[in-house]
């Protein structure tokens, strides 16, 4: 956790309201920070509907294999999930599965459900075995601390790198039923999307299907926590997990197109959303904001290939974190994406002042308001790449000297 707080931090945090069957709490164990919370036990007071996404990364940390299995062993059904920072128990090889197991037997015996019924994660360090001594006994603290008001601190417990805790909530209805989505996040580097480049979770008191929740977080998934990037690294660690505590009373659920959904999907959507940008905008040492549009393309997916090479171009972050309006890395970085694009047609804004048509910057070009622009801490590039209808839109920041210091000294 740093000491400053990022300059593109949110100005206001939500409270965030109690969820029906959702107890909660955070401990310090003395894993790796000192004087602060670093563990973290959620309790679904009977078994919670939960859904998944996990990175897509060869070495996938111990964590990750053991949720993948519980998601089907467990047929979507949780009771408890469990969080650590500072450690984040990958390539510990026999021994960090073995962690893994110690972790889920003790917050099995702590809830009074099925081992299959716990999920973990953890973040931080990267080959350091994991302390599971101090984990299993901070663990024996945490029952009798289980609150459904402890929100502010477990989203705090779950910090490494980044400067402000993220949380976000929304209601919505399910046919009459007012529904709760609270959630927390974090992540700061090491953010590039595969997956989901991060630690997320979703709460929310509506009663759906494991199968429907499933569908709903992939497709939310895919439009907030991998559409963004920080530094163009993915995480061995990165894992998103939504859970629903059936405890709402609102009509059955079987489909997630299910027209009565159409409120709960939007606000599902945006919490996520939400939780994405607040992670970009925690970068590491990032000072702008950025978001790149992409129109024009052959598909949404190569749209989003070439959004993602310019947002993932040092060279384009940083001339922005310089402030220069050199649009020319922009064009390099649409060139490099390997996706189709018809120079002569490549219209190129910023700040939404016009650059480029025909193939070359335009007669009446002005870089003074585009300059402008880029002082401000939020950076808008828009692209059409003058081939189809294909559009995506994606969220990156800066690339700073912050970021270089930051990485410099995370194990000192």
């Amino acid at each position: 956790m740093a000491d400053k707080r990022s300059p593109l931090a949110p100005k206001d945090i939500p409270t965030l309201p109690p969820i029906a069957g959702v107890r909660l709490c955070s401990v310090a164990s003395g894993m790796r920070y000192p004087d602060r919370d670093d563990l973290m036990l959620v309790e679904f007071d009977r078994s919670a509907a939960v859904a998944g996404v996990f990175t897509k990364s060869q070495t996938a940390a111990a964590p990750i294999l053991w949720c993948r299995a519980a998601l089907g062993k467990g047929k979507g059904k949780a009771r408890a999930l469990v969080v650590n920072s500072g450690n984040a128990n990958a390539f510990t090889g026999r021994d960090g599965e073995n962690a893994v197991a110690r972790t889920v037997a003790a917050a099995a015996k702590i809830v009074g459900c099925s081992r299959r019924e716990v999920f973990v994660s953890s973040t931080g360090v990267i080959g350091e075995q994991l302390p599971v001594d101090r984990l299993t006994n901070a663990l024996l603290k945490l029952r009798g601390k289980l609150s459904e008001q402890a929100w502010p601190d477990v989203a705090a417990a779950i910090m490494t790198t980044d400067t402000f805790s993220k949380v976000a909530t929304r209601r919505a209805k399910i046919g009459e039923t007012e529904i709760i989505i609270n959630g927390i996040a974090k992540g700061s580097g090491m953010i590039a999307p595969d997956m989901a480049t991060m630690l997320g979770y979703i709460f929310t008191d509506a009663k759906i299907p494991p199968d429907v929740l499933q569908s709903l977080l992939v497709s939310a998934n895919n439009r907030s926590f991998n559409s963004i990037t920080v530094d163009g690294d993915t995480s061995t660690s990165d894992t998103v997990l939504a859970f629903a505590t059936g405890r709402a009373r609102h009509s059955k659920i079987t489909s997630p197109r299910d027209a009565v959904l159409k409120s709960f999907r939007a606000a599902f959507d945006e919490v996520l959303i939400d939780l994405a940008q607040q992670i970009v905008r925690d970068g590491e040492g990032a000072t702008k904001f950025v978001t790149v549009t992409v129109t024009g393309a052959a598909s949404s997916r190569a749209a989003r290939i070439i959004a993602l090479t310019i947002g993932n171009s040092p060279l384009v972050k940083t001339a922005i974190a310089g402030e220069d309006a050199n649009w020319g890395r922009v064009v390099m970085a649409v060139g490099k994406s390997g996706q189709r694009a018809d120079r002569d047609r490549l219209e190129i804004k910023i700040g939404g002042v016009k650059i480029t048509e025909n193939g070359r910057v335009r007669d009446d070009y002005d870089e003074v308001p585009v300059a402008a622009h880029m002082k401000g801490d939020e950076v808008l590039i828009e692209v059409d790449v003058g081939i189809g209808k294909g559009r995506a839109t994606i969220w990156t920041c800066d690339l700073t000297h912050g970021y270089i210091k930051i990485n410099a000294d995370y194990r000192s």
